[in-house]
């Protein structure tokens, strides 16, 4: 029997191929990042092609890098950034557009239109999300309205379209020479297209936003073989797929309801196990699918998404030029005590949780003669703290559940100086898992239980274990007054974008 699972985790700004023992251990990795493309002011692209060539290069490095064959794979699981949408045509495997990334705000208009009749949450009982421009059913009728003959072509059953999950299945089964056109049900929940109930596409939703159900692929649980690949992975079983958050929930072993994860990458995403009730939120978070098992029902989260907290100090780093390299971050900002007075709120590409405010563009809020770049890099990092206690806050009005401690994952969990903060501002402690890199781990798991390569959860649970904790050091009334100056800053930037 092969003795190791792949995981094919495709990131917003790069993919890596991850290889994984039964113990869930890290014995080979490869990770390469790809072009980000900004045509103009809110509009984020990224060019499939390179993805794909990206992809077929990490499996090959991953494989060198471990020191083994396809053969030893028992499985590949697949995860992606989710709400990024390619359209390509299904006989010459040609894009017809670059792939609109989910920060990508230029189909503003199109949902001004849509909440013209119903409002913002018009879909929510259905879809479980606002209308706003993170997902990916506005970008593809956005593609299908201003690509010319898209539509015609659609129509005429040539396009088809999916998150990047579905690009990357299709490519890895065959593509032209019969690939699998197919999602799982947690990147369906993020196109605004599927019934969360019926698990299903939905006629009402893809007449109101206009796109053919004859694009879209088929949904299939997350963990089933879709087929096997083609290419260096030949005869392997793909057999799992997940939208890259509830990955990490998954490979963070949050299968008990109740139980909550935060990934720290581009955007920050925490999850909330709601198991198979469909909680509707009222504080400005999404109702989501968490994951289906092969013919178990499925498993649905609640979600408070950010949208910037990584890509900030990327911003820092390739935009601004204050720091030569991510990790310089908390070097610079431990040369200050605090903040000095200046709160960072990134709404680039607007606010998503828990305020889903289009409107909004980033501000750098108390600025006085006394500020240096290391306070700047200071509320860089806070920043992504504050946004998190804003959702906590909107999930636990939600669920009434008290939060007691976070599990967290993603890069960002390995600066200190950020979880202690972290740490402060929730006042709970913070847990970093021993493998850190969960999103990949969650996507291996899947594939592997849908082969039998692992037989349960506790299998997955008996894999999980703490490398770092931090508990909480600032006192609570210093962490109000703090939090009081940051909502402050974040009314700053409404009503920016007319």
């Amino acid at each position: 029997m092969a003795d190791y699972v792949g995981a094919l985790d495709q990131g917003t700004t790069s993919t890596r191929f991850m290889i994984f023992d039964h113990g869930g251990q890290v014995v080979g990795i490869d990770q390469k990042e790809h072009e980000q493309i900004y045509p103009k002011p809110g509009w984020v692209e990224h060019d499939p092609k390179e993805i794909w060539t990206r992809c077929t290069e990490v499996i090959d490095g991953g494989l060198a890098n471990a020191k083994i064959s396809a053969s030893d794979l028992a499985a590949l699981g697949i995860t992606n950034q989710r709400e990024t949408a390619v359209v390509w045509d299904r006989n010459t495997g040609e894009p017809v557009h670059n792939a609109l990334v989910w920060q990508d705000t230029r189909q503003q208009s199109i949902v001004d239109e849509l909440s013209a009749d119903g409002g913002q949450d018009r879909f929510r009982e259905r879809a479980g999300l606002p209308l706003a421009t993170y997902f990916s059913g506005t970008k593809v009728r956005w593609i299908l309205d201003n690509v010319e003959g898209a539509r015609a072509r659609a129509e005429a059953g040539d396009l088809v379209f999916g998150n990047i999950d579905t690009w990357c299945i299709w490519n890895l089964t065959g593509g032209t020479n019969g690939g699998q056109h197919v999602t799982d049900v947690s990147n369906a929940s993020r196109t605004m297209l599927m019934n969360l109930e019926t698990l299903d596409w939905d006629d009402s939703l893809m007449s109101a936003i206009g796109v053919p159900r004859s694009m879209l692929p088929a949904i299939r649980p997350s963990s089933a073989v879709y087929g096997d690949a083609v290419g260096t992975l030949a005869g392997i079983p793909v057999a799992g797929d997940l939208g890259d958050q509830q990955a990490a929930t998954f490979g963070q072993a949050a299968y008990d309801v109740g139980d909550a994860k935060n990934t720290y990458g581009t955007g920050n995403f925490m999850l909330l196990n709601t198991g198979t009730d469909m909680v509707q939120s009222k504080s400005g978070l999404l109702t989501t699918v968490g994951w289906k098992l092969g013919d178990q029902p499925a498993v649905y989260c609640l979600e408070g998404a950010i949208a910037i907290t990584g890509a900030l100090v990327q911003w820092l780093r390739d935009n601004i030029g204050l720091i030569g390299s991510s990790p310089e971050i908390e070097d610079l900002a431990k040369t200050v005590e605090d903040n000095g007075g200046v709160y960072f709120v990134p709404a680039f590409s607007g606010l998503f949780a828990p305020y889903w405010r289009g409107d909004a563009r980033g501000v750098i809020a108390g600025l006085t003669r006394y500020v240096t770049k290391a306070h700047i890099a200071r509320a860089t990092l806070e920043a992504t703290a504050w946004q998190t206690r804003e959702v906590v806050d909107a999930m636990e009005a939600d669920s009434g559940v008290k939060l007691k401690e976070l599990k967290v994952d993603g890069g960002m969990v390995y600066n200190d100086l950020l979880m202690q903060f972290q740490s402060d501002v929730l006042q709970v402690p913070v847990v970093r898992p021993k493998v850190a890199e969960t999103t990949a781990l969650g996507a291996a798991y899947a594939a592997g239980l849908a082969v039998g390569f692992w037989d349960s959860y506790e299998d997955l649970r008996q894999n999980w274990g703490r490398d770092k904790d931090w508990t909480p050091k600032m006192d609570a009334g210093t962490v109000a007054s703090e939090y009081a100056q940051w909502k402050k800053a974040v009314t700053r930037t409404f009503d920016w974008v007319n």
